[in-house]
């Protein structure tokens, strides 16, 4: 039975929001500040507001209301995804979206959102930034690179690309450093921690402490394991279908990239990674699922690490997480 005097589902796009109420229906704000205080405005108490996790938008709008004693829940797209698949519904618009969340969050029992701190939320900023101008610096290599193919590089181009190359170059190693500076604040004893561990590095190492709040949101390794979306999806019905493992797309994706990067240099240097690459390998699976597994691994030895406060150890067997 839901307890609360009215539930909004919201699906948020880059320009508007969509919103549905359990009493007053479909209603549409900007999303931004001014939409923000329109949508508060129409709050009557103690009603229960869920979004979906996706990113940047959900964040800010989240940060907003729990900052106004809002009461707020944050759920996975694929959980509603699912529960819309159910209905078997057949149309599929931002407003329809809104109605099937508010209606999930009717029925279910939602997890509320805990704010971010401001390091945090700082951080998270930061990473995003950090992520574009990675991206724009790939993207001037390549035309680099380009060049050079040609044979007959334009001179003039040529140096105008070194010179982005290098003010990206700039931008990248200022925004890590000022990353590192938050962190070392409150979390420099985990961070040196993490980065013991053979495969895992500084940015992911960071990344890691800032979205588990220090490793505080999670009671055990799977919790953390699940969240990222580090377990494989088998797909296999009695003899005819035999589906490929994968990464299960349920959990934070810019977490389950990193980490998936670093079983590559982990299954070569760590020494439980490497065991159990060269197990699944020589099974006859495929390389794919081993660095799935290895990922695994180096999510449970980073819980492990950070809760008992020891540095790694390649002799030490952890049984803490392992439920």
């Amino acid at each position: 039975m839901n307890k609360y005097n009215e539930t909004f589902g919201i699906d948020i796009s880059k320009d508007v929001f969509d919103c549905y109420g359990s009493v007053q229906g479909h209603l549409q704000f900007k999303n931004e500040a001014t939409g923000f205080k329109k949508f508060l405005e129409i709050l009557s108490k103690d009603s229960l507001v869920v979004m979906e996790a996706t990113g940047y938008y959900h964040y800010r709008f989240a940060q907003f209301l729990y900052n106004q004693n809002v009461i707020v829940s944050v759920v996975n797209p694929l959980s509603v995804k699912r529960f819309i698949q159910m209905k078997l519904a057949k149309v599929k618009t931002d407003k329809s979206d809104a109605k099937a969340i508010c209606n999930y969050g009717m029925i279910h029992e939602v997890p509320l959102y805990s704010a971010l701190t401001d390091v945090q939320s700082e951080c998270l900023q930061l990473f995003r930034l950090l992520d574009s101008f990675i991206k724009k610096r790939t993207a001037t290599k390549n035309k680099l690179h380009g060049e050079e193919v040609m044979g007959t590089p334009s001179k003039c181009v040529y140096r105008s690309l070194n010179r982005d190359k290098k003010h990206l170059d700039k931008e990248i190693l200022g925004i890590e450093q000022k990353l590192l500076s938050l962190i070392k604040q409150d979390q420099q004893n985990q961070l040196t921690l993490l980065q013991s561990i053979p495969g895992i590095g500084l940015k992911t190492a960071l990344f890691l402490i800032v979205v588990t709040d220090g490793f505080k949101k999670f009671e055990t390794a799977s919790q953390l394991c699940s969240y990222v979306g580090i377990t494989p999806t088998i797909r296999e019905s009695g003899s005819s279908v035999k589906g490929r493992s994968r990464i299960s797309k349920v959990g934070n994706r810019k977490l389950r990239n990193l980490v998936f990067l670093c079983s590559f240099n982990a299954c070569k240097h760590n020494k439980a990674c490497k065991a159990i690459y060269e197990r699944i390998v020589n099974k006859g699976k495929s390389k794919k699922l081993a660095l799935i597994a290895v990922s695994n691994k180096l999510l449970k030895q980073s819980f492990a690490i950070a809760k008992s406060g020891n540095p790694y150890d390649e002799t030490f067997v952890s049984v803490l997480g392992s439920n």
